[in-house]
Parts: C-alpha cells; structure tokens; sequence
C-alpha cells in the first residue's frame, strides 16, 4: 500500500428479532463472519457485549455503540440475520453517523410443514424504512446469499466507500506557497472547507521550503546524493546541470518530510515563479516522485484539485498512483478523445511499455529553467473525477474513459477517449468545474457516487449516468 493508507475497520453488527429462528440467526452470524474473513475485510464485533453478539434489544444499544466507538470502526454492517429489529438496527446507525451498510441473507424453501426460519427482505424493508425516517444514509446489497458474487463484491466496495468517507473526514492539505495570482480558477474558499467539512488548509511558507533545499544543497548529505542516484536511474535529464538534478531532489525530500511532519494528506504547490527565481528548476519531477510514494502533490496551488486526488486515491485503496491533469485539447481525428496533459508530473510508476522517459524544459515557459517531465502514461480503464464549489453547494463530477492512441506531445499525457466527448465538454464549460481533474486507472465512479451521500456533498456523474452507476450495486 502506498503512504497515507488507513485501513478501513467494519463494526460488524449482526440484527436478529425475538421472534423467528433465534438458532437460524446465529447460524448465519456465524456464515457471514466466516466470509468476512475469507476476505480479509478488517471488523470487530459485539461478541461479549450482548449476550449472543447480536443486537435486538434496546437496552443493548448504548453498550454497542459505546463499544463500537472504542474500537474507533469506520463503519457499520448489519445483517439482519433473521427478520432484524428495525428500530435498534436505525437508531444505531443514526448515533454512529458512519457509512452504514444493510443486507440479509436470500430466505430458502418454508419447512415441510409450510413455516419459515426468518423473514430476512421483508424485515429489510423495514429497516429501510426506518432509516430514512431517521434521515440516515445507507448502502443496500442485494437480498442474496453468502456464496453469491454480488453479496461479496457489495462488501468488498462498501469497505471501498468507507475509505473514501475516512479519508475526506480527515483531510488536511498542505498549502506551500499563495495562490498564483492569476489563477482565478482555483480561488477557494478555506474558512467554508474548514466549517461545512473539517477539511484544514495547513498553510506552508515556501521560504521554508526554500531555506531546506539550500541546507540539503550546501551539505549534500548521504539522503539527497543516495536518492539523487536512485532518481537517475529511473529518468534521464536533458537540459538539465548536476545542481538543478540535486534541487529537484532537495524539493522532494523537503515536501516528503513535511508532509510527515504535519500529517499532511496531500500537498497543493505554488510552482513558479518562485522555485524558478531561486534553483532555476520546475517542480514538475520532484511532484511525479512523490506521486509514486502516494503523496498527490498538486500544481498551481489547486485545493479543491489535491481534495479531488485524495479521494480518488482512497477510493481504490491506495493501491494505485493518482495522475493530476489539464483537460486541454480534442483529439486531431477522433471526436471522442481529449489531451489529459500536465507539466511531467504524472508518477513515474504509471509510464507506459517502452516509453524512455526524461525530465527537461518547458515547452511553453521561456527561459532555460528545467524539471519537467516528458512521457506518456499507460492506458486502460480510467477514472476521471472533479471536487468543486459553486454557490456555497458542493459537487464531484466522475467519469470513466479509457486511454487511446494519439499524436506525441511533450509533457506529460494521456489520450483520454469517452463514449459521447459532448456530455464532457458541456459538464466542464458549464461547470461548476474547471479544467483541472485528477484520473486513477480503473472504474472508480461507483464508489465515489455512493460516497456522496455520506460526505454531504452532491454527486454528478458524467459518463455512464447515475442509474448505471446505482445500478452496479446491484448486479454481481
């Protein structure tokens, strides 16, 4: 896993009823718990806390949630192990105020005699009920059976919701630097992040930034010449002199240590024109290191654009790098493709087969300061996703693309095609988007449509539409 993953613990909060199959109920707490951990999701149950760890009963209530809460879990899974409780099963989820996932077990054929053991969707729907009385969000798996796919894909992508939901919860982007003057498309507003979400904007001065890579150049330690080695190993340089290399080293061993330091999610970076007036370098390359690291450090000060990585990053588990993109120009011959393109500082990891890449100057920045990236990404299934403000409201566009062929660029890139490239345009010209998305290889728009509900921020999907995207927890 990569730095900033946090292991997503379930509080796994069996429902059964004093009427039906007390003896079948704990025959399926036993078979879903047993499939929790064939899966390797990490939980803690309430074994111990009410009599035959299971809840019904509303003086057991405040034990397990004060138990849950000890145990600091993430979220909660109720099975309804029988026809379920439905007050206690809502009420449960209302104190918790976590993702809160509901399922039960598909009923099989009455018993001879005609009698049935459970109940388990019709209690469901009780359950449902109740919990939008409540106002509590939940995610719905299927009536299904233990062994079905759909049972164990809607666990293993809950647990992925649940990760997108603790990451936001606990953000906090490191700004190096003030905003580029002017960039007004990346004007926030901090005080607004800080209220309506906890999200901390930590403010960094660049002159520290600065003043240590001064240090790390003066007294060349073994850290910077050892990584330094490392760096030319995996990238060439042109245009590029021993100390500009050392600089762009410096840098990243800077940042990588204050985002340490600071518990920093992410890093939002004034990029020029300090760093240029000072070591003649762009930041492009040291930006592309930590990305590998799974540190997204994002060009020209964008936070809502480090926010947008962070959840993408947590939506698939940090196991994969997050690339920071331009949408900038339509594909010269297919209709259907666009130019995800930024200064070099897509992670080195995501390169594509037989591409050598190396880092030099800007292709549209006069002057002979260097550190961009040039290469071209692999392909695939691609996320592309957007967190933006508008009137006080707050949105998150998604959408999946696929790499395609396309005519060599400088910089950074990837040739991004989609099904109909006009839902995109108008979504990003009529906003509230600007032309800065964060993409993630794979299909990632399901997890974070689901997530939504729970971050109080509205979801707007762009390609495929929310019923597709409602539609997938539902078919195996």
């Amino acid at each position: 896993m990569k730095r900033g993953f946090k292991a997503v613990k379930l509080g796994y909060v069996p429902i059964s009823k004093f009427v039906f199959s007390a003896e079948d109920a704990r025959r399926y707490k036993a078979l879903v718990q047993a499939k929790l951990d064939e899966w390797g999701i990490h939980y803690t149950n309430i074994d111990g806390v009410t009599d035959d760890g299971m809840l019904y009963k509303h003086e057991d209530l405040p034990k397990v949630i004060k138990h849950l809460r000890n145990e600091g879990v993430d979220a909660v899974f109720c099975p309804h192990c029988n026809f379920g409780t439905e007050d206690v099963a809502a009420l449960l989820g209302r104190e918790m105020g976590l993702p809160y996932l509901l399922w039960g077990p598909r009923d099989e054929h009455p018993l001879p005699g005609g009698a049935r053991l459970r109940d388990t969707q019709c209690g469901l729907f009780a359950t449902s009920h109740v919990l939008r009385r409540l106002k509590v969000p939940f995610t719905y798996i299927l009536n299904s059976r233990v062994h079905d796919p759909v049972f164990e894909q809607g666990v293993k992508n809950f647990v992925r919701v649940a990760s997108v939901v603790k990451a936001f919860r606990s953000l906090r982007i490191g700004q190096i630097g003030q905003r580029v003057d002017f960039f007004w498309s990346t004007i926030i507003n901090e005080a607004e992040l800080l209220e309506k979400f906890g999200i901390e904007v930590w403010q960094i001065y660049i002159s520290e930034v600065v003043s240590e890579i001064r240090r790390r150049l003066d007294t060349q330690d073994d850290e910077l010449m050892t990584t330094t080695e490392e760096v030319k190993s995996q990238v060439g340089f042109k245009s590029l002199d021993e100390q500009q290399i050392l600089a762009i080293v410096a840098l990243s061993l800077t940042m990588s240590k204050i985002a340490e330091r600071d518990k920093l999610s992410a890093i939002a970076l004034q990029c020029f024109p300090v760093l240029q007036q000072e070591f003649g370098i762009y930041p492009c390359l040291a930006n592309s290191l930590l990305g590998i690291d799974g540190l997204p450090v994002i060009c020209e000060t964008d936070i809502h654009g480090a926010i947008t990585a962070c959840l993408l990053q947590a939506a698939n588990l940090y196991q994969d790098s997050v690339f920071f993109a331009d949408m900038t120009i339509r594909h010269p011959e297919n209709d259907q493709a666009e130019l995800l393109w930024h200064c070099g500082s897509f992670p080195l990891d995501l390169v594509d087969r037989g591409v050598e890449p190396f880092a030099g100057e800007h292709f549209i920045m006069p002057g002979k300061e260097a550190g961009v990236g040039h290469w071209r990404i692999k392909g695939g299934d691609v996320t592309i996703a957007r967190f933006e403000q508008a009137d006080g409201n707050y949105h998150l566009a998604m959408g999946h693309g696929r790499g395609t062929t396309g005519p060599h660029t400088v910089g950074a890139y990837l040739w991004f095609e989609v099904d109909d490239w006009t839902r995109w345009e108008r979504k990003f010209i009529y906003g509230p988007y600007i032309h800065h998305v964060a993409g993630m290889h794979g299909k990632a728009a399901p997890i974070l449509y689901e997530a939504c509900k729970y971050l109080g921020v509205n979801p707007d999907p762009i390609e495929p539409g929310a019923q597709v995207l409602e539609d997938f927890w539902w078919k195996s």
